[in-house]
């Protein structure tokens, strides 16, 4: 089996829904990118890209992309969607391929907009359809009132997660059901959201982002970084659900756009061309947990990765992980007590935004110069998913 080596890699900076990448399509936002990395290290042969996204269009998205980057038709590139996870299990995907041989450099990745997600809608078909339609027994076409209604429940935004019915705040009452479960407090909540805001900005400030990211389409900085936050702000604010208790707009992250792509090659493609990269990915863990707290999951990937690796807690210098909820990093700070300090230390998605499918891409690059900072040898990238998936990744430097 070959070892897998991270050349390198690039990001966007990370927009908030409706706002400055409000009219640019995914696949054009990560073109834009895509542009951006093979200009900069001019891969000479590229045998494949792998990309996640969540809330695009459907079909072969990156195949799209790929084509609107002007990378060669010959190059294969297909889509993976594991919502929150997806450029996480991209790169994962990418490395086994490496590994048994099946292809010497890769680019994997992700990209999302959510700022043109399209409505869907269900099939009349489906029993969903038939079971709201019901509201109209008679057919008449008069009966204004319950058409509308039911032509209303037939669209959704949010893909189904779990069986039963569709319900599209399903993360969100995860989330609500795991803070319950753990006995999470607001408290230590928002010392997380604090922190994570606090961290960003000083990474902005003191330009420790500078080298991998880039601007595109006009936007130069993260959008959702918020300097000012205070305790006074936190407390003012409602919660999301209707009946929920602790979920508010600043400890559950917002919806963005985004993109972030890593070149991962193989040992053979270094000697030939004589390449000396820092980072190694040396294993990686996806499991799965309870889908009703989704996420949690991120702990049994967390755990499953260092025992499948040999290592403990005590080994790993620095984890990133996608802070999609504050009660993801109660649980991390629980699990790992002494790990505070070595934790998303440039700050987390609850400052940065989470545009789904790119998302785990970003954290692996924060990952990354988190352990040239910090001169850690070895680092975890970890991320919860939608249906109760857990994804982890170990790097070496």
């Amino acid at each position: 089996m070959d070892n897998v080596f991270i050349l390198g890699g690039l990001r966007s900076y990370i927009g908030v829904k409706n706002s400055a990448y409000r009219h640019v399509p995914a696949e054009h936002l990560g073109a834009a990118v895509l542009k951006e990395l093979t200009a900069r290290y001019q891969p000479p042969k590229i045998d494949m890209m792998i990309c996640g996204n969540c809330v695009g269009g459907g079909g072969n998205i990156t195949r799209l992309m790929a084509l609107e980057a002007g990378l060669s038709e010959s190059i294969p590139s297909f889509t993976v969607d594991l919502q929150c996870a997806s450029s996480l299990e991209a790169v994962i995907t990418a490395a086994a391929r490496i590994e048994s041989g099946l292809a010497d450099l890769v680019i994997a990745g992700g990209f999302e907009s959510s700022s043109t997600q399209p409505v869907r809608s269900y099939n009349p078909n489906h029993p969903y359809a038939a079971a709201t339609q019901a509201d109209n027994p008679s057919g008449n076409p008069a009966d204004t009132c319950n058409a509308r209604r039911a032509e209303l429940s037939l669209t959704y935004n949010t893909a189904k997660f779990i069986p039963g019915p569709h319900h599209e705040d399903v993360m969100l009452q995860g989330a609500e059901k795991t803070i319950c479960h753990y006995h999470i407090s607001p408290g230590e909540m928002d010392a997380w959201v604090l922190e994570s805001h606090r961290r960003a900005y000083r990474a902005a400030r003191e330009g420790l982002l500078d080298g991998i990211t880039v601007p595109v389409y006009g936007l130069g900085h993260d959008e959702g970084i918020r300097p000012r936050l205070n305790q006074r702000l936190l407390d003012r604010l409602p919660c999301v659900l209707k009946n929920g208790r602790y979920l508010n707009a600043a400890n559950a992250c917002t919806m963005n756009d985004g993109a972030a792509f890593l070149l991962l090659c193989s040992e053979q493609y270094l000697k030939k061309h004589k390449l000396s990269p820092r980072f190694r990915l040396t294993n990686a863990c996806t499991v799965g947990a309870d889908p009703l707290m989704s996420p949690a999951s991120v702990l049994p990937a967390v755990s499953g990765l260092l025992e499948r690796s040999g290592l403990s807690m005590d080994d790993i210098g620095a984890i990133e992980c996608n802070e999609a909820f504050a009660a993801i990093d109660v649980l991390i700070s629980r699990a790992y007590p002494d790990k505070a300090s070595r934790y998303n230390q440039l700050g987390g998605a609850l400052a940065y935004g989470h545009p789904y499918g790119a998302s785990g891409a970003i954290i692996l690059l924060h990952l990354m110069r988190s352990m040239e900072l910090s001169e850690s040898s070895r680092g975890i990238c970890c991320a919860a998913a939608a249906g109760g998936i857990g994804s982890a990744i170990l790097l070496e430097q």
